[in-house]
């Protein structure tokens, strides 16, 4: 498979027939005695990936040639020095951002709609999966290099899965939304493309995610806010409640149905509720 408009974006590409791991792959070239050779916004890309991974160590697993696993290595520089370590978490939310806008785009270009309101709505559910009318076609896992000097950031992209292929009840393709299968490489050119102008924007301001802009682009995404959710929390307490909004480090502030209190979730498996 080859991809001519993705490789010209990013600064190195390398496309495997098969993977165990994209993120492995990347992580272990990016940290081991080659690491020069990665550069910011080095990518791995697959159609056939055996070994994926998912958030909360599930696994994922998707038909040879029916989806890209594509792994994307950043290495973030502000121009004013090192980035501040709580800036980091903001990464795995940019890069949901950069899926739900490339997605979208697939989407309303394949099935637009009317002129008041597209056909399909494409969200991101925080903290950085990507919904289709409220079923799963990306997931986003996103690492740090054990040296701290960068981040890989994976993301799982369904593509061309049929009724018969999917892995949960809850998820979707591409090709069963917009009825045809995409072209991989538009599709991968138009993530890679968000992501890094996103990422620019937010080096740019210095990582500061108001300045930037970042924070109100995906509070404008994320389809998780004002949805009654149950937060799954490490340690296997559960959190219901409403998602209201968005802290400056990117955690998700819920209302807590039982008191009313506000809290600020880092990390958790959030179930949207609909009653």
């Amino acid at each position: 498979m080859d991809f001519p408009i993705s490789r010209g974006i990013g600064a190195r590409f390398e496309y495997l027939a098969e993977a165990g791991s994209t993120n492995d792959v990347l992580v272990t070239a990016a940290s081991g005695p080659d690491a020069a050779a990665w550069p910011d916004l080095s990518v791995i890309v697959t159609d056939t990936q055996t070994s994926g991974r998912g958030r909360l160590g599930r696994t994922w697993l998707a038909p040879s040639g029916k989806s890209l696993a594509v792994s994307v290595l950043l290495r973030p520089r502000p121009a004013t020095g090192p980035l501040p370590p709580n800036r980091f978490g903001w990464f795995p939310l940019l890069a949901g951002a950069a899926m739900t806008l490339a997605v979208r785009s697939v989407v309303q270009a394949a099935a637009p709609g009317d002129d008041d309101e597209p056909r399909h709505e494409v969200a991101l559910k925080w903290p950085n999966d990507v919904l289709i009318d409220g079923y799963k076609v990306s997931g986003i896992l996103s690492e740090l290099l054990p040296d701290a000097s960068g981040l890989c950031i994976g993301a799982g992209l369904n593509l061309a899965l049929d009724e018969h292929d999917l892995p949960t009840l809850t998820s979707t393709s591409l090709m069963l939304v917009t009825g045809a299968v995409p072209n991989p490489d538009a599709v991968l050119a138009a993530y890679l493309t968000e992501l890094r102008t996103l990422t620019a924007s937010f080096l740019a301001a210095d990582a500061d995610p108001v300045a930037s802009g970042l924070h109100a682009e995906v509070t404008a995404l994320c389809g998780t806010l004002g949805t009654a959710v149950r937060v799954e929390l490490p340690g296997g307490h559960d959190l219901v409640g409403t998602a209201v909004g968005l802290d400056p480090d990117g955690r998700l502030i819920v209302e807590d149905q039982t008191n009313g209190e506000l809290q600020a979730v880092a990390a958790g498996d959030v179930t949207h509720l609909r009653y």
